[in-house]
């Protein structure tokens, strides 16, 4: 922690929290310990303890994220938009399940609370928005800053919601969940099956 402000040691603090105990669990009190801060400083710098357990979730998301974008490897072969880039890509997001578990469930955990997060729910979104935007970026090859809100909004929320649905299965039981193959060849008979009806 030596060399951080703050504000960076109750960001860190807060993410070894969530990761160990959950949203729910974690008090102010357990942020300050692991941080070595003061109470005065989460309401300093993030104005609640929710607010700043969002921030770290969302801080925890994005590192994630960066680590399932096969395109960091220079790992992406295939063409945009194909579905061996669709097969590529799911199988670069799939390898980082076993190290990224503890986030997933956190995520599950934040997606089922209610009004107790009111405050939060702004951050949350917007940190949806991003993600949708950064799947729809490896699977069209397109940077993020030059997709079209239509693409974000059609594209991404498609890859959105399958990466929920997989993350489930995942989480529930590996043994048995979806692989990137199963997915890409249930899509593909499906396109072959509406192309031909």
């Amino acid at each position: 922690m030596a060399g951080m402000g703050h504000r960076e040691d109750l960001l860190e603090g807060a993410k070894r929290c969530l990761l160990e105990k959950g949203f729910l669990r974690t008090t102010a009190r357990d942020v300050v310990r692991e941080s070595g801060t003061n109470l005065a400083s989460i309401g300093y710098h993030y104005g609640s303890k929710d607010a700043l357990l969002v921030r770290a979730y969302i801080s925890l998301i994005e590192g994630l994220g960066e680590r399932f974008d096969p395109g960091l490897d220079g790992e992406v072969t295939e063409p945009p938009r194909s579905l061996e880039r669709f097969q590529e890509v799911w199988t670069g997001i799939l390898r980082t399940v076993p190290e990224s578990r503890a986030i997933w469930l956190l995520s599950f955990e934040l997606m089922f609370q209610d009004e107790r997060l009111e405050e939060a729910r702004t951050l949350l979104a917007e940190a949806q928005r991003q993600g949708r935007a950064g799947l729809a970026a490896m699977f069209t090859g397109i940077p993020e800053a030059d997709l079209d809100e239509e693409t974000v909004e059609t594209e991404g929320r498609l890859y959105q919601t399958l990466l929920n649905g997989l993350m489930v299965q995942w989480l529930f039981d590996p043994d048995s969940a979806t692989t990137a193959e199963q997915l890409t060849e249930g899509l593909r008979r499906t396109v072959r099956e509406t192309a031909l009806g």
